[in-house]
């Protein structure tokens, strides 16, 4: 008896295989993502077989996020009167040196209908406390509306301080909308959320997962981080809504971001992103638009746009920017991002252009709030050394953001990180500036944060201890599902 049920057994876990081999096969995504997958299943048959439903199916060209760029594409429309002109085809540029990147301007125009935008002024903040103190001035200067989109927000000091101004705001008349991530936001409490709308905000979760429903998109978050107030004033970048972006963390240390504030034509396309998640998250259209997108005062020019991406468009907008300005960088190219897990391509394009002769330096976290992704991330450092590149490992705390800087005239600061699940699962926004000065400016944080620190040294690292190695190559086998 226990032989036949052993054989029946058997018999069960390979139809079972087949049937879940056959699905992940199909997806046509990433081969290692795939291989990935494969190992899982055959190695945890059950628990693997649960993770894959829970996340890691490929629900980009699936119903809801078809149904979501569907609604997109008709919001679109009507958002499309208020964004200013397109500039690509200008044979005039205030800056000579930005005509060297017309060439990402034009890609994303063609896939995604990104429009440029030339009048806008920018201000750089470095830290949580720069930040939360202009995002409060804002706030607190609104007097029609006020719009917001975050993937985190804590029950914690700043995270009640904001809730405070958007109630009283909300009791003055102003129009407060909300939009928070479902998983980000997990822990926050009801009361937090009952409180808000008790004052009149109207705050919707995007995507809630609700079980046994819905599980199987637990995994495609909104990771964007939006604020528009008045439809004048824009806000974005790294930084989420909790205390630990201010006052650090006892085990990381000191939270390292960046994060923008535009005003300007700019913050158009910042209001179109918004509401078009709005319909999405709250199934509620907003009339009367003009008021939304009212005529900018600003005369600073600054070339910039504003790249959305997420498993409901048909391109990888955001993968496909890094790729694009990272193989034909000219001269020099400074990357900091929290986890470095990029995908073939953008291996391959930074390996490249340092072969080439471009000045290429990456800087990485020394200390990680995930251990798995660390040590995925430094399983790529070694091959990142042979091709010349230096890489440095921030010391002084822990370094979230998300910055890029190329030639000295490009530069990319937004919510989204070189790795694979920014690239294909999570909704991000980054903004672009073509821009000198600017460019100018975020390279000056860049070595503010490298100064002091060595690169690290390819011989030492190659004779690092077996068992270190062996942990980051294992950690590397499951990249593509982190």
């Amino acid at each position: 008896m226990l032989s036949i049920a052993n054989d029946w057994i058997k018999l069960l876990y390979l139809i079972t295989f087949i049937f879940m081999v056959v699905p992940v096969i199909q997806q046509r995504g990433d081969p290692l993502k795939t291989i990935a997958w494969l190992l899982v299943i055959t190695f945890l048959p059950v628990i693997g077989i649960a993770i894959y439903f829970f996340v890691g199916k490929n629900y980009r060209k699936e119903k809801i996020f078809s149904r979501k760029g569907l609604s997109d594409s008709r919001q679109i429309k009507l958002l499309s009167q208020y964004q200013p002109t397109n500039t690509t085809q200008k044979s005039y540029w205030p800056d000579e040196s930005v005509e060297g990147k017309k060439h990402i301007m034009k890609m994303l125009y063609n896939s995604e209908k990104v429009l440029l935008t030339e009048y806008n002024k920018v201000k750089i903040l470095v830290n949580g406390k720069e930040t939360f103190a202009a995002i409060i001035k804002a706030l607190e200067r609104a007097i029609d509306h006020i719009h917001m989109e975050y993937y985190i927000i804590e029950d914690d000091r700043i995270g009640n301080i904001i809730r405070e101004i958007l109630i009283r705001k909300a009791r003055e008349g102003v129009e407060v909308r909300v939009i928070y991530d479902d998983i980000g936001c997990w822990s926050l409490s009801k009361q937090y959320i009952r409180s808000l709308k008790d004052a009149g905000v109207r705050i919707f979760p995007f995507m809630p997962v609700r079980l046994p429903f819905l599980t199987n998109k637990i995994n495609y978050r909104n990771h964007r981080k939006i604020i528009v107030t008045d439809g004048q004033t824009g806000f974005v970048g790294g930084l989420n809504i909790a205390d630990r972006y201010i006052s650090g963390d006892e085990e990381l240390g000191p939270w390292r971001d960046t994060h923008l504030k535009i005003e300007g034509e700019a913050v158009y396309s910042l209001q179109s992103i918004f509401l078009l998640d709005w319909f999405f998250a709250s199934k509620r259209n907003i009339h009367h638009h003009d008021k939304y997108f009212p005529p900018t005062s600003v005369t600073d020019r600054h070339l910039m746009q504003i790249v959305a991406s997420g498993p409901d468009s048909d391109w990888a907008s955001i993968m496909q920017t890094y790729f694009l300005a990272i193989s034909t960088a000219k001269s020099s190219i400074c990357i900091s991002t929290p986890y470095f897990l990029p995908n073939e391509s953008i291996r391959t394009a930074i390996r490249s252009v340092s072969l080439s002769g471009v000045d290429v330096r990456i800087l990485l976290p020394k200390r990680c709030d995930s251990k798995l992704v660390m040590w995925g991330s430094y399983s790529y450092i070694g091959e990142l050394l042979d091709a010349g590149i230096k890489v440095y490992l921030y010391e002084k705390g822990f370094p979230h953001s998300k910055l890029m800087v190329i030639d000295d005239v490009f530069c990319s600061v937004g919510t989204a990180n070189m790795d694979i699940r920014s690239f294909d699962q999570n909704f991000e926004v980054n903004a672009l500036i073509y821009d000198q000065r600017v460019a100018a400016a975020m390279r000056n944080i860049f070595m503010n944060d490298i100064k002091g620190l060595k690169s690290i040294d390819p011989v030492a690292w190659e004779q690092r201890r077996g068992w270190v190695v062996f942990r980051e190559s294992l950690a590397r086998v499951f990249t593509p599902l982190l």
